[in-house]
């Protein structure tokens, strides 16, 4: 056992500045013999500290299994506070600098206290390979410190010998049979075991083809593990796209159709200035970047760097709460203020599934695509020829029209003269005892109640002049508990006249 100098972190964290503490590294003799190598490491974390700390690990040749167990104190917080709450991941040889890659080999967040590396396996939330020679880097991430301070325990043990088969990465398929051109089904922010979520993969398949969706997204947190399975549970009937929720100490995005392997880093703030970087990465790797609950209450889950550069925002995230409703009229607004501009950013829902009894696919985003495939469904969200549901029993068009019939549908744009009548017309499914709602940039134009059987058909006339955009909402007169209201249903925007 070889314990490290508490005082390491007091000092080191002079020199690394507020973002992270590198603690001096801890050695492994080569292999003597056929037992493992255990070194077992203590510090303390105070109040106030930086949001990473690094462990270097001089890994030795000859190792083939890295595993990692670690615990910290809880001490009672003060009133209204809440207590400590310690992360973990870890680097390999191959570099732990911002936006390195090559050397990300996982991250367990604080969902579970060990984690094992090899060639052949590795916990979920790690990536599988050799435990290569040189220095790893074991990542803490204090997300929260009572004043008391965090102390904290790791144990890390190396096994010898040589390597078992290599893992062989099963890789869902980029297309599924789909209907040609159609409306598509997806939730598109999922979680699993390979981070925070308690459904297995299987588990997490098996209920979108319960909820009726033709795709979904895996999006667990910081890392890319589970895009190694998901082939498995794909089928002809079920698009699984790869992604990641990436969660930053200012608020969460998504990443939407990264190609397997391909990890975002997470390890900044608003004021870093490292947003744009990363949303480079996922616009350079097909992919899409989404902001998600943007006013979730959780610590760090508020999104604070403004909404430039992303593709959509998340107005709806699980079942319909006071914050979604907050995130609805926050887009409103961006609606807006883009005015006469084609640079608008659509808006998504999805369910953020983690366990029982959270319930996949409520909502979902329904999806207007060329075909069930990746790169159409890409396209269609980043259109805005989208709406959103709360299940697959609720259905609805939306478009509007003018007498000579000129046509456009959800997320796209009648061009026509200021004062040309244009009708918008809404036709509702599976929504008994709701209320329709036209709302424009002007705000609530049209409420109507709809019949008993809950289908209807609910027109309203304005021009381009009047409103600059109509939208759709279906909302059930059943208040939340922190709602006067549920929504059913809200689609896009179409907007209405000609671009400036």
């Amino acid at each position: 056992m070889s314990p490290v100098n508490r005082r390491q972190l007091l000092i080191t964290a002079v020199s690394a500045g507020a973002a992270s503490v590198v603690l001096d590294p801890v050695s492994f003799a080569a292999a003597a013999g056929p037992g493992p190598q255990t070194r077992t490491l203590t510090g303390t974390i105070a109040y106030g500290a930086p949001d990473w700390v690094y462990i270097p690990l001089d890994i030795p040749g000859g190792v083939n299994r890295l595993s990692v167990t670690y615990s910290y104190d809880r001490p009672t917080p003060p009133p209204g506070t809440e207590g400590n709450a310690l992360d973990i991941g870890v680097f390999d040889e191959s570099g732990h600098d911002l936006g390195e890659r090559a050397g990300f080999r996982g991250w367990s967040g604080g969902f579970r206290d060990s984690f094992t590396i090899s060639a052949s396996d590795a916990t979920p939330g790690y990536l599988p390979g050799p435990v290569r020679r040189g220095r790893w880097h074991l990542i803490l991430g204090p997300y929260r410190v009572v004043p008391q301070g965090l102390k904290w325990t790791v144990t890390v043990t190396l096994e010898f010998g040589a390597d078992g088969p290599p893992f062989v990465p099963n890789h869902s398929p980029d297309h599924a049979a789909g209907r040609g051109k159609a409306w598509y089904r997806g939730d598109m922010h999922l979680h699993t075991v390979h981070s925070d979520g308690r459904r297995q993969p299987a588990e997490v398949a098996a209920g979108a083809r319960a909820a009726k969706l033709d795709f979904i997204v895996s999006t667990d947190h910081n890392t890319s593990s589970a895009a190694g399975v998901w082939g498995a549970y794909a089928g002809p009937d079920l698009l699984i796209i790869n992604g990641e929720e990436i969660t930053t100490r200012n608020g969460h995005y998504t990443a939407l159709g990264l190609p397997p392997g391909t990890w975002i880093d997470w390890r900044y703030r608003a004021a870093d200035g490292a947003l744009d970087r990363f949303v480079r990465d996922i616009h350079k790797a097909g992919a899409l970047a989404v902001a998600a609950h943007p006013l979730a209450p959780c610590v760090g889950c508020g999104w604070k760097f403004g909404f430039e550069g992303l593709d959509a925002v998340e107005v709806w995230n699980g079942p319909w709460t006071l914050d979604d409703e907050a995130v609805l009229g926050n887009w409103d607004n961006l609606l807006v203020a883009a005015g006469r501009s084609d640079r608008w950013i659509p808006a998504v829902g999805n369910s953020d599934a983690h366990s029982e009894p959270q319930v996949i696919g409520l909502p979902q985003t329904v999806v207007h695509a060329d075909g069930l495939d990746r790169r159409s469904i890409l396209s269609g969200v980043r259109a805005g020829r989208s709406w959103i549901a709360e299940s697959a029993a609720v259905d609805l068009s939306f478009e509007v029209a003018t007498v000579s019939g000129r046509r456009a549908g959800i997320g796209e744009r009648l061009d026509v003269a200021e004062d040309t009548a244009v009708t918008a017309t809404l036709t509702v499914n599976g929504a008994p005892g709701c209320v329709a709602r036209f709302v424009t940039d002007q705000g609530q134009r049209l409420v109507m109640p709809l019949p008993a059987s809950g289908e209807a058909t609910v027109s309203w006339t304005t021009t381009p002049r009047n409103s600059r955009y109509v939208r759709a909402e279906v909302r059930r007169l059943q208040p939340t508990a922190t709602t006067a209201d549920t929504m059913v249903a809200l689609t896009n925007p179409i907007f209405l006249g000609k671009t400036r």
